[in-house]
């Protein structure tokens, strides 16, 4: 089964079509279907590693000030208890929690379903990131998660590479020249040595393009993915929006026939890599 990272930006991407989840539904329309969908959403952001059991993960509406139809939306795919303790079992002796109450499917993980399964006919969990360690920890959970893939789950990193809220321009076509940069940097370690994330420490566009890093960890769990399977990833639907927030996804494992497998193929005819549209 691929795996793949996902830029998923705006919420309000749930109920827009535009380049980038026209991408999504194309490599939805691509994908086995998934046995279940792991998460891992940069919204699920706590001191600690967990995994939703739940029969029916309830639909978290994590934001504020959007329209009422946003908050209308409601993705009732059931849940896997038996793929939580499989995860729970695949990354002993770490403690890893199941958690039955406190949380669900928040925005980073349906914004994106809403367009790669949109019947939502799939069970789906999450995995949390855990917010007191480092980024190899993320990186190892990737890995031991690699026999997931096998079992036909379909683990999705939901989060951005480049992702300052503060610094954001309502154009949608724009991108900030060192959001560019980082993102073009992160692509060069993605498509050759994804183990080496680490390296992008010392990138001098680091502080700007990553000031909080809940957003860039979810790629840390696909690069733990890749170094499990000695490949790198692939990515599609690249390009940034509203200046300082990158869209740009990797997939892992598609075929090479498939829109997911082939960049290009994933955007409009005669749409521009760096065009944007949401």
């Amino acid at each position: 089964m691929p795996a793949a990272f996902i830029g998923h930006g705006s919420p309000m991407n749930t109920l827009e079509s535009n380049r980038f989840t026209e991408a999504w539904r194309a490599f939805g329309a691509a994908l086995p279907r998934p046995r279940a969908i792991l998460a891992i959403s940069a919204h699920w952001f706590i001191p600690s590693t967990a995994v939703t059991a739940m029969d029916r993960p309830p639909v978290i509406h994590d934001f504020y000030g959007f329209p009422p139809e946003l908050f209308a939306f409601d993705y009732p795919a059931p849940g896997a208890p038996e793929v939580a303790q499989e995860i729970v079992d695949l990354l002993s002796p770490a403690f890893v929690g199941l958690d039955q109450d406190s949380w669900g499917l928040d925005h980073g993980t349906w914004s994106v379903l809403a367009h790669l399964r949109p019947d939502a006919d799939v069970p789906v969990l999450q995995l949390s990131i855990h917010s007191a360690q480092p980024l190899d920890y993320h990186i190892d959970i990737g890995r031991r998660l690699a026999p997931l893939r096998e079992r036909g789950v379909f683990i999705l990193c939901s989060g951005n590479v480049v992702h300052n809220l503060r610094l954001i321009q309502r154009r949608p076509d724009l991108a900030f020249d060192w959001a560019e940069r980082f993102d073009a940097a992160t692509r060069a370690v993605m498509t050759s040595r994804p183990a080496s994330l680490a390296s992008l420490a010392s990138h001098p566009d680091l502080k700007q393009s990553v000031p909080t890093p809940e957003h860039f960890l979810p790629l840390a769990y696909l690069c733990g993915l890749c170094d499990a399977a000695g490949e790198a990833a692939t990515p599609f639907a690249e390009g940034a929006t509203m200046g300082s927030i990158s869209m740009t996804s990797y997939v892992l494992g598609a075929s090479a026939g498939s829109p997911a497998g082939k960049p290009a193929a994933a955007l409009p005819e005669g749409v521009p890599a760096q065009q944007t549209n949401t």
